[in-house]
């Protein structure tokens, strides 16, 4: 399980370093992708292989799954940390997470998110709200 937030850079080449507490679990590999909202996942290949399986049976749905799911695949990219820690992230990925240089690395269960910073500060204040709100959570909290 990946939890918490780490403020880090992406440094001249495009990588950015993984938390320490992170790595364990992507010693059998990875894939980064893009996510929801705006975000890039890094999936441990494990937790991708799933997910892979769940967007073949929906991009057989229709013509809408499908160009998602082609988004979704030709986007992807297995990743390993380097020693470092640090992982590259493809330009074409960089360019829809609009990473730049400030980057929040974010545990969230069974995937990594990367966010551009101000992205992420929106989407933490929205859900704060939502906490403080419970609405729809009624029943986890």
């Amino acid at each position: 399980m990946f939890l918490g937030e780490f403020q880090h850079s992406l440094d001249a080449k495009g990588r950015v370093i993984l938390p320490a507490e992170f790595r364990d679990q992507l010693v059998g590999g990875a894939v980064i992708a893009r996510g929801l909202d705006g975000c890039l996942s890094v999936y441990p290949h494990e937790e991708f292989e799933t997910l892979a399986e769940q967007m073949r049976e929906k991009a057989k749905r229709g013509e809408r799954e499908r160009r998602a799911a082609r988004s979704f695949f030709a986007g992807a990219k297995p990743v390993a940390p380097d020693r470092q820690g640090r992982v590259a992230i493809p330009q074409n990925l960089r360019e829809f997470a609009g990473l730049e240089r400030d980057v929040m690395v974010v545990g969230v269960d069974f995937r990594i998110e990367i966010w551009d910073t101000a992205r992420w500060r929106v989407q933490d204040e929205a859900g704060q709200a939502d906490i403080a709100a419970a609405e729809g959570l009624e029943d986890v909290f």
